[in-house]
């Protein structure tokens, strides 16, 4: 296939997937106006209801001016040959292919990151401020800004310059050594996320003696799950948005909420809530959801390292001298179709495991304190209540409130 061809398949894979995903979006606003279905009417009131309206149809123009922008920097950048420049820039501070390599996806994600900014701070401080969601200020939002480069200039830089370096030495088997690399980071991560990375942006602390952990330990017992990590993170520090989580596994294994979830809902409410992560935890979700995250990765390193030699990749993007970090560029969008495809499976898989998560909850505690938090964590993030099916089918990885409300109730 020539570098001509597979320009103008990456430039329409880019473009028809603006357009399906704006397509979908449209799809989803038409629903805004919708009447709630009788079942979830309590969640709001007519005035909070308007104002949930307002907050989606202001979140929504504001997503679409922004892909819209977003669409054009990037064709831009591919048809003014952008790859090429910022390949010529590093090559001209090494001949050392990883450091070449380090220092390209360095200016493009550095450059993307300050092109978004922007948007992401009217995000912030405008809309979400707006509706009463925003508690961060602009020191803790670039702080995690600089935090974030850090990380990923650490960790990802890491990682590709191991995995560039068993590209050079291993050949055509490099693949493996890759998914070997990534498989441990990841359980890595799986394990010490939350002792390690959670640390630098939240402060944690464990649940203080009272009747919500009394509460908590009791069920933890009746259920048998050993628990001796419970933690409070104070998510207050950035949104009024509530959430509570379950991370690691064997000794490591904890449950945060945040403190914005304790003082939204009741301790019977909070306590379902966590039979519900608990459920996660006992149908083996967790696990499952590693070892697919494990199975995936290995079979996109194999497909890459199927292409990742042809030098019509590179010139593709109008580069004559053929990389790995070029050929990457090229394939991950190449690639990306078949990775929206195992993205609905796994949404699919997602939402089957959340309705077996709530009836593990409804089973081991109630039905009825699940549904009141649900309704209350909804009603306070201003969630959508009526999304379309197609909407939710491609990019929800939970069931709709309606449909956990009906499925509760069985």
């Amino acid at each position: 296939m020539s570098p001509q061809t597979i320009f103008y398949i990456i430039i329409a894979i880019i473009i028809g997937n603006f357009i399906l995903d704006k397509w979908l979006d449209a799809l989803n606003a038409k629903h805004f106006n919708d009447a709630l279905p009788n079942e979830i009417s309590d969640v709001y009131d007519p005035q909070e209801y308007q104002k949930s309206q307002r907050y989606k149809k202001e979140k929504y123009r504001f997503a679409l001016i922004t892909s819209t922008l977003s669409i054009i920097a990037t064709l831009a950048f591919f048809v003014f040959d952008g790859f090429a420049l910022i390949d010529t820039w590093a090559r001209s501070f090494s001949e050392n292919t990883i450091v070449i390599a380090l220092l390209f996806f360095g200016i493009i994600m550095f450059l993307s990151d300050v092109l978004s900014t922007p948007f992401s701070y009217y995000n912030t401080f405008v809309i979400e401020e707006k509706y009463g969601f925003n508690k961060t200020n602009v020191t803790t939002f670039f702080l995690d800004k600089l935090k974030g480069w850090i990380m990923m200039g650490v960790v990802g830089g890491i990682l590709l310059a191991a995995i560039i370096w068993f590209y050079e030495t291993t050949g055509s088997l490099f693949w493996l050594y890759a998914w070997g690399l990534v498989t441990i980071f990841t359980v890595f991560m799986n394990l010490f996320y939350a002792r390690l990375i959670v640390p630098l942006f939240n402060k944690q602390s464990p649940l203080e003696d009272g009747g919500l952990r009394t509460k908590i330990e009791a069920y933890a017992k009746q259920v048998n799950f050993s628990l001796a990590h419970i933690f409070v993170i104070d998510g207050s520090k950035r949104s009024t948005k509530a959430n509570a989580y379950f991370s690691g596994f064997g000794s490591e294994k904890r449950i945060t909420l945040y403190d914005t979830l304790i003082n939204d809902l009741e301790d019977e409410e909070i306590v379902a809530v966590l039979a519900h992560e608990v459920g996660h935890y006992k149908k083996k979700h967790i696990v499952f959801n590693l070892l697919a995250s494990i199975v995936l990765t290995g079979f996109t390193f194999w497909i890459l390292s199927l292409f990742i030699d042809n030098a019509a990749l590179s010139a593709a993007l109008g580069v004559t001298e053929p990389s790995f970090h070029i050929g990457l560029i090229a394939f991950g969008i190449l690639y990306s179709p078949i990775s929206e495809i195992t993205g609905l499976f796994m949404n699919l898989l997602s939402r089957k495991f959340e309705y077996q998560a709530d009836n593990f909850a409804k089973d081991t505690y109630a039905a009825s304190p699940l549904i009141s938090a649900l309704k209350k964590l909804s009603k306070n993030s201003l969630s959508n209540l009526t999304p379309h099916p197609a909407y939710v089918f491609v990019h929800y990885s939970h069931p709709t409130l309606l449909q956990r409300f009906k499925n509760l109730l069985k």
